[in-house]
Parts: structure tokens; sequence; C-alpha cells
């Protein structure tokens, strides 16, 4: 039976699978970013939970990461931003996860351009997205 844990980060990969670009899970940059962008999932930290007592209960905030890669021509720019859009949308859509988390809650992206020797620019960022949920043990 999964945690809690990995029920949340499974159904927060399952939200963003309908988007246009390829979503993965913890996996290695490819050597192709797809022409509709990249999402990779990366799982993240609960970090230290706020515990409340009688009944004893761990309160986390987990930051997962999303690493978000956009490389085309000169529509770069407006792909990107499109692609962040979509990303905002798909999460204000169920910000419970279908009620297996208390509020999903995104931080707003740290870009960067990275240069590809022979081949167009890279458009990246790490998108935070905070995921508050409340288990009844720190392994639960």
């Amino acid at each position: 039976m999964p945690t809690l844990r990995e029920t949340i980060l499974a159904a927060l990969y399952a939200r963003l699978q309908p988007l246009a670009a390829l979503v993965l899970r913890d996996e290695v940059l490819p050597e192709r970013i797809p022409p509709s962008g990249l999402i990779i999932l990366r799982d993240g930290q609960p970090g230290e939970p706020d515990v409340t007592l009688s009944p004893l209960r761990y309160h986390y905030q987990h930051r997962a990461e999303l690493e978000v890669v956009i490389q085309a021509g000169t529509g770069r720019a407006s792909d990107y931003d499109t692609l962040i859009a979509t990303i905002g949308m798909a999460l204000e859509a169920d910000r419970t996860l279908g009620g297996i988390c208390d509020w999903v809650e995104p931080e707003a992206p740290a870009s960067v351009d990275l240069p590809i020797e022979g081949a167009a620019a890279l458009k990246a960022a790490v998108i935070t997205v905070v995921l508050h949920y409340t288990t009844t043990g720190p392994l639960a």
C-alpha cells in the first residue's frame, strides 16, 4: 500500500499528463526536447512537519519541483509562457488533487536561458509546488 506522500505525488504526476508537453517523473533530461516542451516532476522534500497531539498528526508542506524546458526557434518565449500558464491552470483546476491533498500551491517560476552549442537555446524554469497534507506518522 503506497504512502500518502507517494499517492499525492502520483496524483500530481497524473494531473500534468494531459498537458501538451512530455511529462516525466524523476528522469534525467533527455537528449532531445519535444517541440511541445518537457516537464520533469522531481519528488522534492517533505521538510519538517508541524505536529499536533491528541490525535497525533503530522502536517507537511512538501516541496516538489517541476523542471520545465522549451527548445524552439523564434517562438520560444511565447511557447514557454504558454506552457507555464497551462501548468498553472491544471493545478488551479483541482487544488486538492481529488481530495487527497489539503492544498496545492505553485510558486512563481525561476527561469533561465541555457545556451546549447550548435542548437537553439533552451528556456527552462523550476517551479516549486508546495503540497500541504496531513499524515498519522512520518512514514505514513
